[in-house]
């Protein structure tokens, strides 16, 4: 099990970001659907969390 990489965030992460300003960095869904948002940044399920990615 892998922790959501943002600060103060204690939930699984599920979901890689590729930022292309920034190092990679994965998160929880939570938290990946703000930066998806973002212009340039690519969210990828990780293996095996598919299902909790749209």
């Amino acid at each position: 099990m892998t922790q959501c990489e943002e600060a103060d965030c204690e939930a699984e992460a599920a979901v890689e970001l590729h930022i292309p300003w920034d190092a990679n960095r994965v998160v929880c869904p939570a938290h990946a659907r703000v930066w998806a948002q973002k212009d340039g940044v690519v969210p990828h399920p990780l293996e095996g969390r598919e299902d909790e990615w749209p």
